[in-house]
């Protein structure tokens, strides 16, 4: 079984800046896509920002330019790092990856950090 830990994430005035980190852990498994998720009160989830053991990223309109994701293939950890937060970036923020098993390919999410930006 392969389990997503996430840290970092808390509270921070409108300008700040946090970074998130996501480590999975577990044997015999290789990871394709790594990324958050967030989810506000009342609002859908949305996917904030991915990238593929490639290293091809995707970015949410809402963050491109503030937010930088990184990972590291070797160690099977990911960073989210946040400029320039907003109060519209407040969120619970999922780490979510996807886990290659025996040729079969499992969806993982981490227990989610809660960000809240004040004004």
């Amino acid at each position: 079984q392969v389990q997503l830990v996430e840290s970092g994430g808390g509270m921070v005035q409108a300008g700040g800046s946090l970074t998130l980190s996501c480590a999975a852990s577990g044997s015999n498994f290789r990871i394709t896509g790594m990324g958050w998720y967030r989810q506000a009160p009342g609002n859908q989830r949305e996917r904030v920002a991915t990238i593929e053991s490639s290293g091809a990223t995707f970015y949410a309109e809402t963050v491109k330019g503030r937010f930088t994701i990184s990972r590291d293939n070797a160690n099977n950890t990911a960073s989210l790092h946040m400029n320039n937060l907003t109060p519209e970036d407040t969120a619970v923020y999922y780490c979510n990856a996807a886990v290659v098993m025996n040729s079969r390919t499992y969806h993982r999410e981490g227990q989610g950090t809660q960000i809240t930006v004040s004004s």
